[in-house]
């Protein structure tokens, strides 16, 4: 990857503009009755689909041309690194600064398949067979911990093993998508259940990752393969209900207070596209435990990624008074203390078979420091109420809240890496 890389899409070269050549993060757009697949390109979206129908990508084998014409992004991802490094090449080739003629009359056929961003509809980008999802970050389990067990905040077997639940693949939206206040079981006076909607709605501020080439049933995957086997990276709203789920959560876990919606940003950005933005796994103090062999890395030098994640909300109330959202909370990727490699490895050490499509998240993002807890459950415990602009105040999220989780990349001499956008805005029962 080189910061020398232009595009004759002119926004493209913008440092700033979140989609460089370097990127070329996957989406699903529609285009009339049809959807079709497309890569993010400065301000505008290169339709893939059209690319494979024009012979653009002649040359290239027929299982990926077959892929390039599909309505998601599976049969893509289920071809493996190889075919999707191939693919990537010959996009950046169509779309790199010419240096002749041959390219320049190219580049002219290309740029009838763009289209603009901001007139794109966005679909699902992949059908979603399993959700699993983690519970990374040891500053949130220690916070959220505290709440419950002040005297022993993480579980004995926290720095051991990454901790994780499957979730409901099913109310996996995309960002947009309303989220109507869930009803079920909470506590009542006197410890007796009611059943009603929640009234301690929250947020999570998470990063998912698209699973590629999977493993078959019985086999595992290897530390150092394991990066191999992910598509690239989206935006997550786990979205929870913290009522329902204190009443739930024991002996088993999260069940209905999760599994009522997970929101996820439209785009799909490739591991390869982050490279420059690698930095150290999670530092282990002198007294933690190491991580058993299957789970440790040789590569822990460039096992994290420096992802910076924001969280922004806004009420009803601010929005009818055309206020901007406010910024609630700053967040890192790399703040984890369990990385990509071992969330994946661990998933399938006993067997379990991972398919393309399938989706993993991270769990709550979350840092050491005040203003960078992830859901408003640990604001909450570090900084009292959130107060808007508007003075109003949030412990949960009220009916007409509007949630945006941004993410992305940026480093010195290094284009902006933009993973994507992922909004809501809580509906009434």
């Amino acid at each position: 990857m080189s910061t020398s890389a232009r595009s004759w899409v002119e926004t493209a070269n913008d440092p700033e503009c979140g989609f460089p050549l370097v990127s070329l993060p996957w989406c699903v757009f529609q285009a009339g009755d049809e959807r079709r697949i497309g890569v993010g390109i400065g301000e505008r979206i290169l339709d893939v689909k059209g690319c494979a129908d024009e012979g653009l990508l002649d040359g290239l084998s027929a299982a990926l041309l077959t892929a390039c014409r599909a309505v998601q992004l599976n049969a893509l991802m289920e071809l493996g690194e190889a075919e999707w490094g191939r693919l990537r090449a010959r996009l950046k080739a169509l779309l790199a600064e010419p240096t002749n003629a041959d390219e320049e009359a190219r580049a002219r056929e290309v740029e009838k398949l763009l289209i603009p961003c901001r007139d794109a509809v966005f679909a699902m980008p992949a059908a979603i067979g399993d959700y699993t999802d983690f519970y990374a970050s040891a500053h949130h389990a220690r916070r959220v911990g505290s709440l419950f067990r002040p005297e022993n905040p993480l579980l004995p077997n926290y720095k051991w093993v990454p901790i994780g639940y499957h979730g409901r693949a099913s109310s996996v939206v995309l960002s947009g998508t309303p989220i109507r206040r869930p009803s079920g079981q909470r506590k009542g006076e006197n410890c007796a259940p009611i059943f009603a909607p929640t009234g301690m709605l929250d947020y999570e501020a998470e990063m998912g990752l698209f699973m590629g080439a999977g493993n078959a049933l019985g086999e595992r995957i290897a530390i150092g393969e394991a990066e191999k086997h992910i598509f690239g990276l989206c935006v997550v709203n786990d979205w929870s209900a913290r009522d329902m789920q204190s009443w739930e959560y024991q002996p088993l876990g999260p069940f209905l207070a999760k599994s009522f919606a997970t929101s996820i940003s439209p785009w799909i950005v490739p591991l390869e596209a982050l490279e420059a933005y690698r930095v150290p796994g999670p530092e282990r103090a002198s007294d933690d435990p190491l991580p058993l062999p299957y789970l440790q890395s040789t590569t822990a030098d460039v096992d994290g990624i420096d992802v910076q994640v924001t969280v922004a909300l806004r009420s009803a109330k601010m929005r009818a008074e055309k206020m901007e959202a406010m910024t609630v909370s700053r967040g890192n990727l790399r703040s984890l203390f369990w990385t990509l490699r071992q969330m994946v490895t661990h998933h399938a050490s006993n067997g379990c078979n991972l398919r393309a499509g399938d989706l993993m998240a991270t769990g709550t993002i979350s840092g050491a420091e005040a203003g960078s807890e992830g859901c408003l459950l640990e604001l909450r415990a570090t900084r009292g109420p959130l107060r808007l602009p508007t003075d109003e105040d949030r412990i949960a999220l009220e009916d007409g809240d509007e949630v945006t989780i941004r993410a992305w990349a940026q480093c010195d001499g290094w284009p902006r890496i933009e993973i994507g956008s992922c909004a809501g805005v809580v509906a009434a029962e």
